[in-house]
C-alpha cells in the first residue's frame, strides 16, 4: 500500500495540536504528536476579536510546527481552525499569519464538520466495539460538540456544536476564585439551556466517548495517576459517579490549589472547572454508568481525511 506522510493541525480556543504520521495496514502510524497551550480564544466571548498576545503565542507555536513539518518530509498538510476563529472579527489577521508561516489556507470549519472529524477520530481508534448508538462528547475551549453515531464507519447520524466551552464559560461565569455557588449555578443553567436546544439526544446513547483535553485531564485525576500518562488514559473506562465527584471537588479549589495537584496541567487549571461542569451535565442526562476516554479526537480525524 502506497502511503504518504501527512500533517494535521487542530487550532482550537485553548490549544493548538500537531500530528504527523502515515496510514498503515494497522491504522495510522504517528511520528509526532505535539500540543501547545496558546489560549487563542482569550477574551473572544467578551471582545469579539483575537487578542494580540494570543495571536503572538499561537504564531510562535505554528513556527515550531512548520519546522517539524519540514523536518519530517510531510507531503500534505491540513490546518483546521475551530471555535475562536469562527467568532472573531479579525480572523483575517490569523489567516494571513498561518498562510505566511505554512504556505496554506487554514480552514475555519463549521461546527458540523468539526463534529464529524471528531467522531471519525474517536471511533476509528476504539479497541473494543462499543454498544450503539455512540455519543462522542468533544469539549473544547470555545465550543462543545455532541456527535451521535449509529455505526462505526461513515458520517455520524447527527451532530451539534454548542457555543459553550471551558474557556468561554469560565470567562463568562466563574470569575471568583474559587467560584461561588451563584456563579456555578449560572454556569449550569447556561449548559442546560444549550443541552435543551441540542438536536442530539444525549439520553439515547448506549456508549459515551469523551475526547479532548478537558476529558483526558479529568481522567488522569479520576484514575489517581501521579502525572499524565497517555497509555493509561487512552481507552480508560471511568465510573460516572467518580467523574461527578472529581468535578465537584475541583470547583471547591482555588486555581493555585488546582495547579498544586501533581496531575494537573497548569494551562488547564483555571478552566477545568467549567469544562468539568459541561461533562458532568452531559453525563447526568446520559443513561450510562461509565465514560469511555479516547486520546484520539479531531486531530486524528483530520489526519485520516488526508491520509486515505
Amino acid at each position: 500500500m502506497t502511503t504518504r506522510r501527512v500533517a494535521a493541525i487542530d487550532c482550537g480556543t485553548n490549544t493548538i495540536k500537531l500530528l504527523i504520521g502515515a496510514r498503515s495496514e494497522d491504522g495510522l502510524d504517528v511520528d509526532v504528536r505535539e500540543m501547545r497551550m496558546v489560549r487563542l480564544g482569550q477574551g473572544v466571548d467578551r471582545t469579539g476579536v483575537l487578542a494580540d498576545e494570543a495571536l503572538a503565542r499561537t504564531f510562535a507555536a505554528i513556527d515550531e510546527y512548520a519546522a517539524l513539518i519540514r523536518d519530517h518530509g510531510v507531503e500534505r498538510t491540513r490546518f483546521v481552525a475551530t471555535s475562536a476563529t469562527r467568532d472573531a472579527a479579525n480572523a483575517d489577521v490569523f489567516v494571513a499569519g498561518v498562510r505566511e508561516r505554512l504556505g496554506l489556507e487554514p480552514e475555519v470549519v463549521a461546527g458540523e464538520e468539526e463534529a464529524a472529524l471528531a467522531y471519525a477520530g474517536a471511533v476509528r481508534h476504539l479497541r473494543h466495539e462499543p454498544r450503539l448508538p455512540v455519543l462522542v462528547v468533544d469539549i473544547g475551549g470555545g465550543s462543545t460538540e455532541l456527535i451521535d453515531g449509529h455505526t462505526l464507519t461513515g458520517d455520524p447520524a447527527a451532530a451539534h456544536s454548542m457555543d459553550i466551552g471551558s474557556v468561554r464559560l469560565h470567562e463568562r461565569h466563574l470569575r471568583s476564585d474559587p467560584p461561588t455557588t451563584a456563579e456555578i449555578d449560572a454556569c449550569v443553567r447556561d449548559i442546560e439551556e444549550h443541552l435543551d436546544e441540542s438536536p442530539v439526544t444525549v439520553e439515547q446513547a448506549a456508549t459515551v466517548v469523551g475526547v479532548a483535553g478537558t476529558v483526558t485531564q479529568l481522567a488522569v485525576g479520576v484514575l489517581g495517576l501521579a502525572a499524565y500518562d497517555r497509555e493509561a488514559v487512552d481507552q480508560a473506562e471511568l465510573a460516572v459517579g467518580d467523574v461527578h465527584a472529581l468535578v465537584d471537588r475541583l470547583l471547591r479549589l482555588s486555581v493555585a490549589e488546582r495547579r498544586a495537584l501533581p496531575w494537573m496541567h497548569p494551562g488547564r487549571a483555571d478552566v477545568i472547572g467549567a469544562g468539568g461542569l459541561i461533562l458532568s451535565r452531559v453525563l447526568r442526562r446520559a443513561r450510562v454508568e461509565r465514560l469511555v476516554v479516547s486520546e484520539s479526537d479531531i486531530l486524528d480525524g483530520i489526519a485520516w481525511s488526508i491520509a486515505e
